[in-house]
C-alpha cells in the first residue's frame, strides 16, 4: 500500500484526493476536497493566464501540499488541464506549484485527460450492473472530454467546449437570451460533428464532473449536496434534460438559491448542463440508429482524480 496525492488542476477547479493505492486498479479513499479558483479566467478571450486568478491557485496549492504533508503522503502527482494547455504564460504556474510541491506539475494534452478520466471512472463499474462498452464523459470548464472502452480507452477526444469556455464566450446576460442559448449550443453541435468516437456502440452512458454531478443533483431534487446519492446515480434521459434546460435558463439567484449548489458553479453551470444536455442527445440519437436503445444516464463521483492516484500504483 502507498499513500499517493492526486491534484487535478483544471479552468474552474482544483481538487485533491489523498488515497491509499493498493494495486493498479484498487484504492481507498482518504480525503477528497475541492477549491473553485477559476483558473481559466479569460484565458479564452486572453491566451494568458490572469495573474489574480494564478495567485488563487497557488494560494489553494498551497494549502494542498500543507494537507499533504500532515496526511504522510508519499507520492504526489500534479496534472493540469484545459486552461493550462491554452495559455502563453503557463510556465509561471508551473514554476509556482514545483516550489510549493517540490514535483513538476503535468501539463497532460486532452488525449491523456481523457485516459486517466476513463480510467477512474472505470475502475468502479462493472459489466454486472452498467454493460460495456462504456462513453466516459468528462466536461470540465475549458474542454470536455469523451472516451469509449471497457476495460481500457479505445476512442478517445478532446473537444474545447467547457462550463467556463461557452459561459464567457456566450452566455452574457442574466438568464442567457434565447439567442445566446443557441450560439452555444451551436459551438457544442460543432465540437460533436468533429468528435472522431463512435458514439453509437456505447452501452453506458457515463457523466462526469461538477456539471455533471449538479445537474444529477437537480434532478434528484436533493436538500444539500449528497455525494453518495450522486455516486451511481443511474437517471432517465428524460429526466437528464429537463435538469439540464431548468439550470441553463434559470437566473443567477434562482441557481444560487438551489441548496445542493456550490457558489463557484452558480454563473457557469448553465453553460455546462447545455454541454452535458447536447451530449446525452446526440448518444441517444445515435444509439437509436445503430439499433440499440440509451434509457438512463449513469453518475460518476469517481473521475480522472482516480485515475491519476491509482497512476501512481
Amino acid at each position: 500500500m502507498t499513500r499517493v496525492a492526486a491534484i487535478d488542476c483544471g479552468t474552474n477547479s482544483i481538487r485533491l484526493l489523498v488515497a491509499d493505492v493498493h494495486t493498479a486498479t484498487t484504492h481507498t479513499e482518504v480525503e477528497r476536497s475541492m477549491e473553485i479558483v477559476r483558473l481559466g479566467q479569460g484565458v479564452d478571450r486572453t491566451g494568458m493566464l490572469d495573474p489574480t486568478a494564478l495567485d488563487r491557485t497557488l494560494a489553494a496549492t498551497a494549502a494542498y501540499a500543507e494537507r499533504c504533508r500532515e496526511l504522510g503522503v508519499e507520492r504526489v502527482r500534479f496534472v493540469a488541464t484545459s486552461a493550462t494547455r491554452d495559455a502563453g504564460n503557463r510556465q509561471q504556474f508551473v514554476d509556482g506549484v514545483r516550489d510549493l510541491l517540490g514535483v513538476e506539475p503535468e501539463v497532460v494534452t486532452g488525449a491523456e485527460e481523457a485516459a486517466l478520466a476513463f480510467r477512474g471512472a472505470a475502475s468502479v463499474l462493472g459489466p454486472a450492473r452498467h454493460p460495456a462498452p462504456y462513453l466516459v464523459v468528462d466536461i470540465g470548464g475549458g474542454s470536455t472530454e469523451l472516451v469509449l472502452g471497457s476495460e481500457d480507452p479505445e476512442a478517445a477526444v478532446s473537444v474545447d467546449v467547457g462550463s467556463v469556455r461557452l459561459t464567457e464566450r456566450h452566455l452574457a446576460d442574466d438568464p442567457p437570451t434565447p439567442e445566446q442559448v443557441a450560439a452555444a449550443r451551436d459551438d457544442v453541435h460543432a465540437a460533436l460533428d468533429g468528435a472522431d468516437v463512435p458514439l453509437g456502440r456505447a452501452r453506458t452512458l457515463v457523466g462526469l464532473a461538477g456539471s455533471v454531478t449538479t445537474v444529477t443533483a437537480h434532478a434528484l431534487g436533493l436538500p444539500r449536496y449528497e455525494r453518495r446519492r450522486i455516486d451511481g446515480a443511474s437517471l432517465p434521459v428524460p429526466q437528464v434534460l429537463a435538469s439540464c434546460r431548468a439550470l441553463t435558463t434559470a437566473s443567477r439567484e434562482q441557481r444560487a438559491a438551489m441548496p445542493f449548489m456550490h457558489p463557484g458553479r452558480v454563473d457557469v453551470i448553465g453553460a455546462g448542463a447545455l454541454v452535458w444536455a447536447e451530449i446525452v442527445s446526440r448518444v441517444a440519437e445515435e444509439v437509436d440508429a445503430a439499433g440499440g436503445r440509451l434509457a438512463h444516464v449513469v453518475t460518476s463521483e469517481h473521475d480522472i482524480l482516480d485515475g491519476i492516484a491509482l497512476s501512481l500504483a
